[in-house]
């Protein structure tokens, strides 16, 4: 009979608990269900436990403690908990137990490409995928003797108030750059082409709601469902799927006016730059309703108070210039990109 199925932070929480706590006792440690996995943002299903699920957890320990952990921790587990194998592989991963024992600054450092216990500037936020934020400050911690590791949590929760300015400007400018597309493409008989860039401007304006609510996003699987936790999604995603789901370029824009009216009400409530009159107007002489985006782009710009970073290009964060899991999912190919911010 299979294992009844509950999320993986709760099934941790009793293994950390009822096994692993007993065994770490003696070593000041910390305990967390932290890094990867769908898990760590509460979208594990049953589903999710045939692929690198189970019985897992962190202790970060002091350095004169990780051998004797170490030890501790192999020969002490058990072969199951609650009837999971607590020794499983998938994939390359080879058979074995996965409760990760050793310091706490290493593992970070690989992790996000950065050790956060040292000041992050701007160019180290920049370069740091969401996604590995997510993987920080999402999951749960167990234990923390130092408090080491929920100070630091808190910490890495948000991107810095004087920094989110700047991503705001770069978010509206990559909408900018998409505004008029959709109506174009719909002019000259291109339905497809008009879907796609619906389809694009639908995540731009997502990915605002995300910034604007101080939000990470996670990655392409559960960008989705992640959006529906947010405040006021289910004021402005029922714009956004009309617009996907229109048939024909009148309804679409219809919708699409309506998400970016929604929006730019909401930035203007957020307080984070002056307010921008949230209205729509025709693309020059175009029959095209858009924001014109640049408005919001140059509010945001007067509020970024840091010279350096108000000159930087508008390419935004790794996360706004880059698609590709290749660079996103490795963080020493994602800091390559510090060459974006140079001077």
């Amino acid at each position: 009979m299979d294992p009844r199925f509950v999320p993986a932070l709760e099934l941790n929480e009793g293994f950390y608990r009822d096994v692993v706590e007993p065994i770490v006792r003696p070593f000041p440690h910390a305990a967390a269900l932290i890094g990867y996995g769908s898990e760590l943002l509460g979208f594990d299903t049953e589903r999710s436990t045939d692929h690198g699920w189970g019985p897992r957890l962190q202790i970060f320990v002091e350095a004169t403690d990780v051998h004797r952990a170490h030890a501790a921790v192999d020969a002490g587990l058990p072969d199951e908990y609650r009837g999971w194998p607590v020794r499983f592989g998938w994939d390359d991963v080879a058979v074995d137990h996965h409760v990760y024992v050793g310091m706490l600054d290493p593992w970070l450092s690989r992790w996000l490409g950065c050790n956060p216990f040292v000041q992050m500037n701007y160019v180290d936020w920049l370069t740091t995928p969401q996604q590995r934020l997510l993987g920080v400050t999402r999951g749960a911690v167990y234990h923390d003797a130092s408090g080491a590791l929920t100070g630091l949590r808190a910490q890495l929760r948000h991107f810095p108030d004087a920094l989110l300015p700047w991503l705001l400007a770069c978010q509206w400018r990559r909408l900018w750059q998409l505004e008029p597309l959709a109506g174009r493409a719909a002019e000259v008989g291109d339905d497809a082409g008009s879907r796609l860039v619906t389809a694009r401007v639908v995540r731009e304006v997502m990915r605002l709601h995300f910034l604007l609510a101080r939000e990470y996003w996670p990655y392409d699987k559960w960008f989705g469902s992640a959006y529906r936790r947010l405040p006021g999604s289910d004021t402005l995603l029922p714009h956004l799927e009309a617009a996907l789901d229109a048939a024909g370029f009148a309804p679409r824009e219809d919708a699409l006016v309506a998400a970016y009216e929604t929006v730019m009400r909401m930035h203007n409530a957020a307080g984070i730059a002056e307010p921008v009159e949230p209205a729509v107007s025709n693309f020059y002489a175009r029959p095209f309703r858009v924001p014109d985006s640049d408005r919001f782009v140059q509010a945001c710009l007067r509020a970024v108070a840091d010279d350096g970073l108000r000159a930087l290009p508008l390419v935004g964060s790794v996360d706004q210039a880059v698609d590709t899991t290749d660079v996103l999912e490795q963080p020493a190919i994602a800091r390559m990109l510090r060459v974006l911010y140079r001077g």
